[in-house]
């Protein structure tokens, strides 16, 4: 598959299984609408999606860490320059206590701009005996249980195009307008943190780095003779699930001749659409973005190795990043297996932890929602993992949200499965409030210090 020609639309040819794909009713209606998608501009270029894949070859090396992490599915209904704002400034702390508890640059991606397609278990779903398609994302059909909104609408494509480009427009005025601007670090704060154990260790490291930047201006650098002091980087990625909407936004750059997605600088393929033969993987591979790959407790060495053949051959660094997502009783047990065959065979890869899908459970209220403990689990799970066979935890993906919600369990804030309920918004996937990210963003630059001081000793 690696060595055929690629277009693409290549994915659609019979060799291919495309599966979690909506069927539209009206094939002139989607043709239609993939069209006009096709005649939009880019959401991004090329160029920053090459300027990440070498930001995350630093990372493969272990001289960066990967902070991945936003919506578990972005929608119409919430769409507000608040919820923007929100969730990306808890990633900006996040990644200030990773940046300065570790000393390594942090490497920003959010699930933003893009999110709104969704994997699902079953293609129907039963409410109080009334069957019905599934909830499949924003950009494919309605949450709202009725026959009429269960309808894929190839026009939801082009809404969710729409509020992309809004998204990503003012994601670039706070990474570049001074927002990010080092000397705002204690603005970033929530209202509502100030409940939280772990604000306080965060008010001391912004402390700290305002301290560190008035005896840089002292010495004479500042934001203008610094413009990093000022700015920051932040990508975009999203799950590449729906083919057509990726398909129409996929251009061929006019310096190199290469195709990119321009619809997020990163694209991932989920565990449901990672198998060989995969219309997912096909369209992926002739990409010129980084790509990322969930490994669940499915995927075995060789397969995984015969996938990494297909989507990186010339083992470009920074092209690619398998995403883990084990639970946190079955990391440490199947894990060692693939990552000791990706070493034996010399693939430059990031090793990312999504420590989320796999520890859903059910609370006895009903409530779908993810214990923070298990959580955190994993996250050790994975460093000890890497520790044990000598190869970098290169970093975390996770669903989390800036809005003050109660939908993970524990944490330093204590949400117990009867406080579910107060603040339960999510569309789908419960996700971590900024409480428990800045608490896990703390607990992740300890396991990082760790790791550093083992290297260290090492060399």
């Amino acid at each position: 598959m690696s060595g055929a020609a690629w277009s693409p639309d290549s994915w659609t040819g019979d060799a291919f299984q495309a599966l979690q794909m909506p069927i539209y009713p009206d094939a002139d209606a989607l043709n239609a609408a993939t069209t006009q998608i096709a005649s939009f501009p880019p959401l991004v270029f090329a160029g920053e999606a090459r300027n990440l894949t070498a930001e995350l070859a630093r990372v493969a090396e272990g001289k960066a860490f990967l902070l991945q992490g936003g919506d578990c599915a972005e929608s119409f209904a919430e769409f507000h320059p608040n919820n923007i704002r929100d969730t990306f400034r808890v990633i900006l702390q996040m990644a200030v206590v990773l940046t300065f508890a570790s000393k390594l640059p942090t490497v920003k991606v959010g699930r933003m701009a893009g999110q709104f397609a969704k994997p699902r278990s079953a293609n129907t779903e039963t409410i109080d005996g009334v069957e019905l398609p599934s909830y499949r994302g924003d950009n494919v059909n309605d949450i709202a249980f009725t026959p009429e909104a269960r309808i894929p609408d190839p026009q939801r494509m082009i809404r969710g195009y729409s509020q992309s480009a809004a998204t990503l427009n003012l994601l670039r005025a706070f990474a570049g307008g001074g927002y990010a601007n080092l000397h705002q670090v204690h603005r970033w704060t929530h209202d509502f943190m100030g409940k939280s154990p772990w604000a306080e260790r965060y008010r001391d490291v912004a402390d700290r780095i305002g301290e560190a930047l008035e005896f840089m201006a002292a010495c004479g650098i500042d934001s203008d003779s610094v413009p990093q002091l000022k700015a920051t980087s932040f990508y975009t990625s999203h799950e590449a699930l729906l083919l057509p909407y990726e398909q129409a936004m996929t251009r061929q750059d006019s310096l190199t001749g290469d195709w990119y997605d321009t619809s997020a600088h990163m694209l991932w393929i989920g565990d449901r659409t990672r198998f060989e033969g995969s219309a997912h993987v096909e369209f992926l591979r002739g990409i010129g973005n980084p790509i990322g790959m969930k490994c669940g407790p499915s995927l075995e060495p060789d397969a995984l190795l015969r996938l990494l053949d297909v989507l990186n051959p010339g083992r470009v660094p920074g092209r690619m990043t398998l995403i883990t997502r084990y639970g946190h009783d079955k990391i440490e047990a199947a894990l060692p297996a693939l990552v000791r065959a990706v070493k034996r065979e010399g693939h430059p890869v990031v090793w990312s932890c999504d420590p989320m899908h796999g520890n859903v459970i059910k609370a006895a209220n009903g409530y779908k929602t993810r214990p923070f403990d298990r959580i955190l689990a994993e996250v050790r799970g994975f460093f000890a993992v890497h520790r044990a066979e000598g190869t970098h935890a290169g970093g975390i993906h996770t669903e989390m949200t800036g809005q003050n919600v109660t939908e993970c369990t524990g944490g330093g804030v204590e949400i117990t499965e009867q406080g579910l309920a107060d603040r339960y918004h999510t569309h789908c996937d419960p996700r971590l409030n900024a409480g428990q990210s800045l608490e896990l963003a703390f607990l992740l630059a300890e396991m990082l210090n760790e790791e550093m001081g083992q290297r260290r000793r090492a060399a």
